[in-house]
């Protein structure tokens, strides 16, 4: 396991400051606010925390309601809406300087035997063929011209090995394309013992998929996004449903698009598959994505 994975790992292991109540910490990322996807899997983390380990979360909706500080630790208060039968509901707020800055109401099901039907997995070329971030992200130094970014971007992707399959939004500025996007990703190292549960591996997959969603909003309209500063943006709303049993740390080809962008918001939606084919993840976000003045 590297060492930027047991940091990741010690980042989503909240403590417990109350029955349910959590104090979660934060780091630097590419922008200077708390990383959404971080926010999103601490947030699942309390969540999952207060629900019996026989009940697997199967989804998640979420508000993004102001930009967090990463300086300052976040407390995540847990609401106990349902215990059903079959079904547990939790609501979480997270609170950074007496205010709320995400919401999250999550779902978690215990297994049951039911109809079984997906759509089929689109083709993607083998992961181990395509260049890690480490090979690719130096090639676009002379258009991420602002000192630090290609650090930062690499930093920030250390414990995550995602790999594009086509270029980056960074990587065509200027030339407009299909809006469609596919990464394939899996955790920098392996898990196992005591952590190796499905609730850690849910949350590390929540975690990177605030990464590269809105890309596709980006092609469309051939900008090259955060990382040059030709728009400006954050995630607004997420919603993730958890249809399989899947891995972090095995490859998952997470395959994007963009049915719309008005308004100043543009709308992302994918899905995410194992490597041998199953549909473990659909997810749905929509952020801001403006041209700056």
């Amino acid at each position: 396991m590297s060492q930027a994975l047991e940091s990741l790992l010690d980042l989503l292991d909240l403590e417990r400051i109350e029955q349910d109540i959590f104090r979660g910490q934060s780091r630097s990322a590419v922008v200077p606010r708390v990383f959404g996807g971080q926010v999103a899997a601490q947030a699942l983390v309390a969540a999952g925390r207060t629900v019996p380990e026989d009940r697997l979360a199967h989804s998640l909706h979420a508000y993004f309601l102001r930009a967090g500080d990463p300086g300052a630790p976040i407390v995540y208060t847990v609401d106990r809406i349902r215990d059903g039968r079959s079904f547990t509901t939790r609501r979480v707020v997270a609170v950074q300087h007496g205010q709320p800055i995400f919401h999250l109401s999550a779902s978690f099901q215990t297994y049951e035997e039911g109809m079984d039907h997906q759509a089929a997995m689109p083709a993607a070329p083998d992961p181990e063929t395509l260049p890690t971030a480490a090979e690719m992200l130096p090639r676009y130094a002379d258009v991420i011209t602002e000192p630090g970014v290609v650090e930062r971007l690499l930093e920030a992707r250390e414990a995550v090995d995602l790999r594009y399959v086509d270029a980056p939004p960074f990587g065509s500025v200027g030339e407009a394309r299909e809006p469609r996007s596919q990464v394939w990703f899996r955790t920098n190292g392996k898990l196992g013992g005591a952590i190796d549960e499905p609730l850690l591996h849910v949350c590390l997959a929540t975690y990177v998929s605030d990464m590269t969603l809105l890309d596709s909003v980006l092609l469309a309209h051939g900008r090259g996004g955060w990382a040059i500063g030709d728009v400006v943006g954050a995630s607004l709303d997420h919603a993730m449903w958890f249809h399989r049993p899947f891995r972090a740390d095995e490859w998952l080809l997470y395959d994007q698009e963009s049915p719309s962008a008005f308004g100043g918001r543009g709308l992302g939606q994918a899905r995410i598959y194992t490597q041998d084919g199953r549909l473990a993840i659909s997810v749905i976000q929509e952020g801001v994505v403006r041209i700056p003045r």
